[in-house]
């Protein structure tokens, strides 16, 4: 066990020193659960380094979204709090991408071509990021996602299309397709069918896991005609009978909350679900889920006893998180929060690093701020502090040591969850990649 850093004791207590301080952050992004505007408009003349945030406050994903968008400006007043970067108070602008591609790129052409931002936070949606990061690359901006998993970007990045101004902090989905595979394989489970959301997210998480779950010698009963629904559907009858039919010992649900939610209490309408284990993955973690599919005739929650994988948090940096968002918000962080405390230090960090706050310069540093060599540091001050006395640092972050190979990924953990009989989504296990 590694031995505390003082600096927890700094992040602990920072949000006492935050209420009797002046934001600096440049906006008014709301916090916690709390709906936040779709974006804010900071003087685009600022000195010091500006960065956006570009995440979900409305659409599919907001239940998760809206804790990730109050992630950023909490790291930006920690920040801001402990001397800025570079002389400078950093400045924060955020657009929300509405879950969707179109709105995603809006934002994101905004934010690199009006606001002149040298860095993102974003997105988390796969389908957006993929939309987002065209631009970003074009106009030297570096993008750094919390949350998308695709393993889409793995293949690009290899290829040579986002000349390193892509990075995320949650590792892609071929990892969490592997864990989710090999826990399927360890119930027992010899026929899966799967269901998906035909976005990049939901096909390259299905091709993933059918490939895994294989290799352990299990069958994919509807490999051959994948089931996969339209992300603007409202209704699902078909998608859900096809999911269900055969009675497979597992379906793999790779969802999104709003959406999914209607196609599983599809699945129960039509009486197709009884009987069959449902397994699902971080896009329908959150608390409002189970109410959303609704109740059997008996009371009971329809989704009551179904188990999924989600990207975990084990990081050095996570105690002092955990504080620190208790006390600004009276509650635990939800999904991704850590992932995206972890994508905005590194942005700042880099900068730092480079003694500049462009994106390029920031491009130059990503690397060198989260990987060895250097001194590890768990807490973002005393990492800039370092960096302006001139030393390397190896920043091990709240989601994970944050080591980002040549493609822009990182590994991680996965936490195993389930819904209990109250509704509750609670972590029960974890299960690391095959």
């Amino acid at each position: 066990m590694h031995k505390p850093n003082p600096a927890f004791v700094y992040l602990a207590t920072l949000a006492i020193v935050l209420a009797a301080c002046q934001s600096t952050t440049g906006n008014n992004t709301g916090e916690g659960n709390s709906a936040s505007p779709a974006s804010s408009n900071a003087p685009t003349s600022a000195k010091g380094l500006k960065i956006g945030s570009l995440l979900p406050s409305t659409g599919d994903l907001a239940a998760i979204g809206q804790q990730m968008v109050g992630a950023v400006p909490t790291l930006v007043e920690t920040v801001n709090a402990c001397g800025g970067v570079n002389g400078e108070p950093v400045t924060l602008i955020a657009q929300d991408d509405q879950t969707d591609p179109r709105a995603g790129a809006a934002a994101m052409t905004k934010l690199a071509e009006v606001d002149d931002v040298a860095g993102v936070v974003g997105s988390f949606a796969s389908s957006v990021s993929s939309a987002a990061v065209p631009i970003a690359v074009r106009n030297k901006v570096m993008l750094i996602s919390p949350g998308s998993t695709s393993p889409v970007f793995t293949e690009r990045a290899k290829k040579g299309d986002f000349n390193g101004y892509w990075a995320r902090t949650a590792p892609p989905d071929t990892y969490q397709a592997q864990a989710l595979a090999k826990l399927a394989s360890e119930k027992g489970f010899k026929r899966v069918s799967t269901v998906v959301i035909n976005n990049d997210y939901g096909v390259g998480f299905e091709q993933a896991f059918v490939q895994a779950f294989k290799k352990l010698g299990g069958t994919v009963v509807n490999e051959a005609s994948p089931t996969r629904y339209d992300p603007k559907a409202t209704t699902f009858e078909t998608e859900a009978a096809a999911a269900f039919a055969g009675k497979p010992d597992a379906v793999v649900a790779v969802l999104y909350e709003e959406t999914g939610s209607l196609l599983l209490k599809s699945a129960y309408q039509q009486g197709v679900s009884q009987g069959v284990q449902v397994m699902l993955t971080d896009g329908v973690k959150s608390a409002g889920f189970p109410a959303k599919v609704g109740k059997s005739s008996d009371g009971k929650f329809i989704v009551t006893g179904a188990i999924g994988t989600v990207p975990g948090a084990d990081g050095k940096a996570l105690q002092a998180l955990n504080q620190l968002w208790q006390s600004k918000n009276n509650q635990a962080p939800g999904e991704y929060v850590p992932q995206s405390w972890d994508a905005t230090a590194l942005l700042v960090l880099a900068a730092q690093a480079a003694k500049s706050n462009t994106g390029e310069s920031i491009q130059s540093k990503i690397s060198e701020v989260a990987n060895a060599p250097g001194t590890e540091v768990s807490d973002v001050c005393q990492g800039l502090k370092l960096l302006r006395e001139g030393k390397d640092i190896n920043y091990q972050g709240a989601s994970g040591n944050v080591d980002i190979d040549q493609n822009g990924d990182v590994i991680g953990v996965y936490d195993v969850w389930q819904v209990t009989d109250d509704g509750k989504l609670t972590a029960i296990d974890k299960v690391t990649p095959q």
